[in-house]
């Protein structure tokens, strides 16, 4: 396996900052100025520059200066540490970034360039991170999960990958119980709820053969903490797991190598077993079954109750007239206040 650190974002001073103030405690102008070799109004500078990436600190008189909440920086031991022999043997190359457009499109640009399958690529901040229909993920820096995996399939074409990201759904729901968070559910197709809000969603992006072998980009933004100047563009209800769990999760690694290690396993084993594998296992966790909800294809809406999946994993709605209709794909409005 190939591991891979790269910069862009911050620079070396403004990472070894951030590595002294992880703990929260207070440290000196004085102390941070020695550790760098650098003046102490240089350090005032580098401090602001990580301000205006969301990276806030206080400054006490005769204390120092401290990160307002703790920052666990993503680390390829740790994250490895997480993962079964096995899974780990699935990794080509396993990359940790500190800034990208997209993990996704990163991967995309890989796919078409014969990258092997199984490789692995998280970064601690994108600056165009894609949603589903077109819209963009808001990703602050190192406070969430930003994951994307490329994983080949050799047989049954792009067909093979249906159902795909309920399966990935699935992984998640496992990774998050293993560190005793449970109340989780998932939306059809692709995302992540608690107490009727967003904490996160897949992206699946597939390429190759209809009937050959294809690729596909698996895309994972989970919710650790999202600060509320950063959340002021979504425009769903959304949450994180600082809300959910009422403290500051202080396990970024772990759990990003968690859900790395669910994650290798469905995508490992989904082109023997399919998505009719996990369909009662994702039936457990729907979380619009029985809902009153709209659904978007293009600009056509369908209202209805949601009757849950069929053996396929498409939608079931039923519509007002009584018929029950399944739908592959489209976009999924609810009341979430009654989830």
């Amino acid at each position: 396996m190939v591991l891979k650190t790269k910069s862009v974002l911050i620079s070396d001073k403004q990472k070894k900052i951030l590595t002294l103030l992880a703990d929260r405690e207070f440290h000196s102008g004085t102390e941070l100025a020695g550790a760098l070799g650098v003046s102490r109004s240089a350090i005032c500078k580098q401090l602001k520059g990580l301000s205006e990436l969301g990276l806030h600190h206080a400054a006490v008189s005769g204390k120092g200066y401290r990160l307002d909440r703790p920052l666990e920086l993503l680390a390829h031991d740790k994250i490895s540490a997480s993962l079964s022999g096995q899974n780990n043997a699935l990794i080509s190359t396993l990359e940790i970034h500190d800034t990208l457009d997209s993990t996704n499109s990163y991967l995309m640009e890989h796919s078409r360039t014969n990258a092997p399958s199984g490789f692995v690529c998280f970064a601690e901040h994108q600056t165009a991170g894609k949603g589903r229909r077109g819209r963009q993920w808001v990703s602050p820096y190192g406070s969430n999960i930003y994951l994307s995996i490329l994983w080949r399939f050799q047989q049954g074409g792009i067909a093979s990958t249906a159902g795909l990201s309920l399966a990935i759904g699935l992984a998640v729901i496992r990774a998050l119980k293993q560190h005793n968070i449970n109340d989780v559910g998932l939306k059809w197709p692709n995302d992540i709820y608690s107490q009727g809000k967003k904490l996160g969603g897949i992206l699946i992006e597939v390429s190759g053969e209809a009937d050959g072998p294809c690729a596909a980009v698996i895309g994972l933004g989970l919710n650790l903490f999202l600060p509320e100047t950063h959340a002021q563009s979504i425009t769903q209800a959304w949450t994180d797991l600082t809300k959910i769990s009422g403290e500051n999760p202080f396990f970024r690694n772990q759990l990003a190598g968690t859900l790395l290690d669910h994650i290798l396993s469905i995508a490992n084993g989904f082109e023997a077993a399919g998505i009719k594998a996990y369909l009662d296992e994702w039936r457990r966790y729907d979380c619009l079954k029985g809902k009153l909800a709209t659904l978007f294809i293009g600009q056509q809406e369908i209202e209805g109750i949601v009757e849950g999946i069929d053996d396929n994993g498409l939608l079931l709605i039923k519509k007002l007239d009584g018929a029950i209709h399944a739908f592959a794909s489209g976009e999924v409005s609810f009341n979430a206040s009654i989830v």
